[in-house]
């Protein structure tokens, strides 16, 4: 009877003994919230940054991760500040579109010595160290505009460019691929001066070249807001003058379409943002990726 009562107890305690090893083994592991990524625009005071917005924010609700956009207004110490906010609130990443690539080194490295990644879209940094830009090759795009001023201009004539802020990355590669591009022809550029990115900026630019320039035969903006203020000024003239941008805004595709601009020069801003939001993804859960990503770009004519 003894035996019998020693055998029932092993055996009461071995069940029990399993039990508690298969609860064990079933237990959910903590859950994961979904990442942090931190996004510092120059300006959310012009369309394209705001699709590249959208596009990481789409992104970043279907991946699950939560996404900080802070605007730095077109101005570094701003740019300073936010990222230094996104360091002190412990996001995992930081995606920055600069608003000059020499200024935003120190916020770059501000962030490398926090331990934070960093990312940069459409504008690249010149100092601090990247795991990836994600951004269309804008010396490409500029020298597409500039081979299509050549053929529409015969390869000859007096033109304006309108360059973006001094020291960002896309003002820079824009003006050189379009310079490049019309060097062997007998195009003169007969004014070029900087407008901002800015269409308030571009259309009072304009009005004073128009005043100094009798002769012109086209104008190119490194972007569409700067060209659409361009375009007003030489509307209000009412000189024939052709008017090429560069990222194909809604409301510069839609004066393509009416025949008021020439062509725009197309960029994806919502893919930039989301392929920004995808990148960030793949760092964080250790896989490698390309340190220069492309996106595509298109010239849009009427």
């Amino acid at each position: 009877m003894k035996k019998v009562f020693v055998l029932l107890l092993v055996l009461i305690m071995a069940v029990g003994m399993i039990g508690c090893g298969g609860g064990a083994a079933e237990e959910e592991p903590a859950t994961d919230e979904g990442a942090t990524i931190g996004l510092v625009l120059s300006t959310l005071n012009n369309p394209f940054f705001v699709d590249l917005r959208d596009g990481a924010q789409a992104k970043a609700d279907e991946l699950g991760a939560t996404l900080v956009v802070l605007d730095s207004q077109d101005d570094s110490a701003t740019e300073m500040s936010n990222v230094e906010d996104l360091i002190t609130q412990g996001v995992d990443l930081i995606m920055i579109n600069p608003t000059d690539s020499d200024a935003v080194g120190n916020a770059v490295a501000a962030a490398n010595e926090a331990g934070i990644p960093v990312i940069t879209l459409d504008r690249s940094a010149n100092a601090g160290e990247i795991v990836a830009h994600i951004a269309s090759d804008n010396v490409a795009g500029g020298k597409m505009a500039g081979e299509f001023m050549v053929e529409q201009l015969g390869g000859a004539g007096k033109v304006v460019e309108l360059e973006g802020i001094p020291g960002a990355s896309a003002a820079r590669d824009r003006g050189e691929g379009f310079n490049a591009a019309i060097a062997e022809s007998d195009i003169e550029v007969v004014a070029k001066q900087t407008a901002n990115f800015d269409r308030a900026e571009g259309l009072s630019v304009m009005e004073n070249i128009l005043q100094a320039q009798p002769e012109i035969n086209a104008v190119f903006a490194h972007n569409d807001e700067m060209a659409l203020g361009a375009l007003e000024a030489v509307k209000a003239s009412g000189r024939e003058i052709m008017v090429v941008g560069f990222d194909a805004t809604d409301d510069a595709v839609n004066a393509v379409k009416a025949g008021d601009m020439a062509a725009t020069v197309q960029q994806l801003p919502k893919e930039i943002g989301s392929m920004g939001v995808e990148t960030a993804m793949k760092v964080l859960a250790g896989e490698m990726v390309e340190t220069y990503i492309p996106v595509d770009l298109a010239l849009v004519t009427e």
